[in-house]
């Protein structure tokens, strides 16, 4: 899976088509081996001007030296190859910039909470294995399951090897594709998968959970007894792999919550509303927060953090501890929630309600002038790129407490034109939720 989540953009194109079937679809077929195609000359730079071949002699140089045989450097070599259009691919992505209800209303539709619960209940031995010895609840590791490859039917159609050692090549983050590089020839020279079996995402991400090499090594165990650690095709291996990721890797908190919805009062600080800031759930119940029904929050010590994906005047969450578990499996703020949503749907939870009104969304070139805005400010929004990423949101929320506005992190227009020292019409909004 994308731990940074570089290709986003990638996941949705994919995980937006028809639904998945209940049953799993069989892998794509292996194709032959793939041709080279010329690197560009810009790859060579970070490499004292060494030509690809060059340089993949001293990948495989390492891989040896981190244990792997001259066996898999041999069977595997074939599949090394550079490939400019997987570099020019990981250049151009972009992530998406939608409003989170459009998002979550298609990734989180009410047919992937469905089969979800279908797998769950098909799977049940290997779910209820995975609870007991990880602390993963099903619903968790279904919704990573549907998000990412519709429980196997979306997994990517491209080698894998040539995918990682041509990112390997490039500059932008050449160290980190060499050691998944490496980790790929290990799971070879283990006997999990062969190298014509290695087919998933132009990034290198492999299985129905789509987990880089790294962690598939790391993470990855044998839950059907078959000997091989295969999660392009055992469920089994599946559900355990994904529960001893979150478990282990992300550091999932056994019996605790992850993300609920709740009604916020209109007074609410607004400046509290932030992942960072973390609060005893009885502070929140005092400050008049509710679940959406009414019904008044337990007045116990559980920290939480209130979570506004899109302003005061859009859906509200409390966020757990374990929901930093999402955050970490993918750090779009939109993708974590509707991951975090999804799961509670699967478990049971209703839909979350709709926002009184339209929230107003700045449009992308406005978006992209406020981040150039707030660059000037002094604040590091990332990537000027048009997009509300955790950066921006961040600063989004100083210059809100600087000019005195309801700092929700939610960029408007009113904030825009007072960055551009200018004076803006509040525009009237629907009451906050």
């Amino acid at each position: 899976m994308l731990k940074t989540r570089f290709a986003i953009a990638a996941i949705a194109l994919v995980v937006l088509s028809a639904p998945a079937s209940a049953q799993l679809q069989p892998p794509p077929a292996r194709p032959a081996a793939p041709k080279a195609i010329a690197p560009s000359p810009r790859a060579a730079s970070c490499h004292n001007g060494a030509s690809f071949d060059r340089f993949l002699a001293d990948v495989k140089g390492q891989a040896v030296a981190a244990g792997v045989s001259q066996r898999t450097i041999m069977e595997a070599s074939p599949y090394l190859l550079y490939d400019q259009g997987i570099v020019n691919r990981d250049r151009g992505q972009r992530v998406f910039g939608q409003l989170f209800t459009e998002f979550a209303g298609r990734m989180a539709a009410p047919y992937r909470m469905q089969n979800g619960q279908q797998h769950i209940k098909q799977y049940a031995a290997a779910f209820a294995r995975a609870e007991k010895e990880y602390g993963v609840p099903p619903a968790v590791i279904a919704a990573f399951w549907g998000l990412e490859s519709d429980f196997g039917a979306n997994m990517g159609n491209l080698p894998t090897l040539k995918s990682l050692v041509s990112l390997a090549y490039d500059c932008r983050r050449s160290e980190m594709f060499v050691g998944e590089t490496i980790a790929a020839l290990k799971i070879i020279d283990r006997g999990d998968l062969h190298p014509d079996e290695m087919i998933g995402s132009w990034a290198g991400e492999l299985g129905q959970t789509q987990f880089l090499p790294v962690h598939y090594v790391n993470y990855a165990v044998d839950y059907d007894g078959d000997g091989r650690r295969d999660l392009l095709r055992s469920p089994a291996d599946v559900i355990g792999s994904t529960a001893n990721y979150i478990a282990n890797g992300l550091k999932w908190r056994r019996g605790e919550p992850w993300l609920e919805e709740i009604k916020v009062p209109p007074n609410l600080p607004w400046d509290k509303t932030d992942l960072t800031v973390r609060e005893p759930r009885a502070t929140w119940a005092q400050l008049g927060i509710t679940y959406p029904d009414g019904r008044p929050l337990p007045n116990d010590n559980l920290a939480a953090s209130v979570l506004l994906p899109m302003g005061r005047f859009g859906p509200a969450f409390m966020a757990y501890p374990n929901f930093a578990a999402y955050t970490e499996w993918n750090n779009s703020l939109i993708y974590s929630t509707t991951a975090g949503y999804l799961a509670s749907r699967i478990a049971g939870a209703a839909p979350m309600r709709k926002p009184a009104a339209p929230v107003a969304q700045l449009p992308f070139n406005e978006l992209k002038e406020l981040q150039q805005l707030l660059v000037r400010a002094g604040f590091n929004v990332g990537k000027v790129d048009g997009v509300l990423g955790q950066q921006s949101r961040a600063a989004v929320k100083a210059m809100q407490i600087k000019f005195g506005l309801p700092a929700d992190s939610w960029p408007t227009a009113e904030l825009l034109a007072r960055m551009r020292g200018g004076t803006a019409q509040a525009q009237p909004q629907a009451t906050a939720r």
